[in-house]
């Protein structure tokens, strides 16, 4: 029986471990008939005055496509305050009017050598020609060996958010306007390979901790290895513990350190893997988190039997249908959070999970769990 479970478990991992999405290394294809893709939303680091190249933020990749375009489209890197009108925007029915809309205070920012030649880098004209440079990329040296474009960030006040996407909109340099691209023919895929990244490219002595990982994220991989120890010393020692007391209380801790366990495993291995290619296994991370979704949900589980004196003055369990009434409606919209996270919570808003109103039921029953703990 042991080991068709370990047959199985290890056949999910290999599963989870080579299907991969999108992460700051982004790969994929955009298709034009979908007018909009929004790639990826990436913290930049704080650009130290002492080192500029080294701490600089660089965007650089390939933009191609198989088919002829009659007009170049557009990849936009935007700050916040840029990309929130331009994002809205977007769902405005007449294309058209759309991309007017989307670029109207883009356009007093955004370079362009005909209608704005002092503005700031902002634009691509994509796709680029095939094993040559974006027509955007007037200096060859500026650009990372191997790729097409390559945009440099710096801030020297803080660290910044910054949000990649492609439109189906070109800009007309004879009247200084924008325009919906509409082929005559059907529509036009255009493949895209980029990266993002913290530091420069072309310097070997990059930090593993930061490189890959937006602002937001790094150092994670350092706390993860660090807690990783902690439980490789903690876990076998509540092993022992638990062959030798075999009592309730203990197992079901034991449980929930195990699971805790497993979730830290696969989060760590994958954060190991994001470090060396910006993708990782999003899969097994997701895997984690739900590991560790159990492991509260079971430690809550204790202490709600806890509060009941279950094990402790008394094995028999009274008001059971409460007691699991609560815990099962905890741990419905815990997994409700989680999933409300995934699919409702727009990637450009800086907001917490607990500022969402699963998030906030969660607090309502951890408070009201507490109180009847006390």
């Amino acid at each position: 029986m042991f080991k068709r479970h370990l047959i199985f478990v290890v056949s999910v991992l290999i599963v989870l471990c080579f299907h991969t999405v999108q992460c700051t290394h982004l790969k994929g294809t955009f298709r034009s008939r979908d007018f909009f893709k929004f790639l990826v939303k990436f913290g930049f680091q704080k650009t130290d005055r002492h080192q500029k190249e080294a701490t600089h933020g660089y965007i650089f990749g390939n933009i191609t496509s198989r088919h002829g375009f009659q007009q170049p489209i557009t990849f936009a890197v935007l700050d916040r305050a840029l990309f929130l009108d331009y994002y809205q925007n977007r769902r405005i029915y007449n294309k058209k009017d759309a991309c007017k809309h989307m670029f109207t205070r883009i356009n007093a920012s955004a370079f362009d050598p005909v209608c704005n030649p002092h503005g700031n880098d902002y634009l691509r004209r994509i796709p680029c020609p095939k094993n040559e440079l974006c027509k955007d990329e007037d200096n060859p040296n500026n650009v990372v060996k191997g790729h097409q474009f390559t945009y440099v960030i710096q801030d020297l006040q803080q660290p910044s958010f910054w949000y990649l996407s492609m439109v189906a909109c070109y800009y007309n340099q004879t009247s200084c306007e924008w325009h919906h691209y509409e082929p005559r023919t059907g529509y036009y895929d255009i493949d895209y390979d980029i990266w993002l990244v913290n530091g420069s490219p072309n310097i070997s002595t990059f930090s593993s901790l930061t490189y890959q990982f937006s602002f937001d994220r790094q150092n994670t991989l350092e706390m993860y290895l660090l807690f990783w120890l902690c439980y490789m010393i903690l876990v076998p020692l509540q092993l022992h513990a638990v062959r030798i007391q075999k009592h309730p209380v203990t197992r079901l801790f034991t449980a929930s350190l195990l699971l805790d366990f497993i979730a830290l495993f696969f989060i760590l291995i994958h954060t190991l893997k994001f470090s060396l290619d910006g993708i990782g296994y999003p899969n097994l991370a997701m895997a984690g988190d739900i590991f560790d979704i159990l492991s509260r949900t079971s430690f809550m589980l204790l202490l709600l039997l806890l509060a009941k004196g279950w094990a402790v003055t008394r094995l028999e369990l009274t008001w059971k249908p409460l007691v699991f009434a609560i815990w099962l409606c905890y741990g419905i919209v815990h997994v409700l959070l989680y999933v409300w996270n995934l699919t409702e919570v727009d990637i450009i808003e800086d907001i917490d999970e607990y500022q969402t109103w699963p998030g906030w039921l969660i607090i309502v029953f951890r408070s009201l769990i507490m109180v009847w703990f006390l």
